[in-house]
């Protein structure tokens, strides 16, 4: 099996590429500072998904790095709600994206658990 099998995997790769692309709506001045931080934590989200599977033979290996895909998922709520402040003019589509990723964040700590009881290694 590939990771790209993990519905956490294709939701959280399908929320990076529309949260990217939504990032470039922001004002000039924040596309390198509030909307950098939020494109890093949404690829992070991803990334460390992939690279937990990368180790899954080692069961420790692979919740350390689906927690630290919780962790950027949070990151990324909190990027997406500090728009939705500053920017109410833009938010109604990073207010989406963040319930999104509530959802998302769910879902991996679902995984996480999953892991913990029933990967083999």
């Amino acid at each position: 099996m590939s990771y790209e099998k993990l519905d956490v995997y294709n939701i959280a790769f399908e929320l990076f590429i529309e949260t990217h692309q939504l990032s470039l709506q922001l004002p000039k001045y924040e596309l390198y500072e509030l909307g950098s931080q939020l494109r890093r934590s949404a690829d992070s989200v991803v990334t460390n998904i992939v690279e937990g599977y990368g180790r899954k033979i080692y069961k420790g290996d692979f919740i350390k790095f689906l927690t630290y895909s919780q962790a950027s998922c949070d990151e990324t709520v909190c990027h997406l709600s500090k728009i939705t402040r500053l920017y109410p003019q833009i938010n109604s589509g990073f207010k989406e994206k963040s319930e999104q990723y509530k959802l998302l964040g769910g879902k991996i700590n679902n995984f996480i658990k999953y892991v913990q009881l029933n990967w083999r290694t």
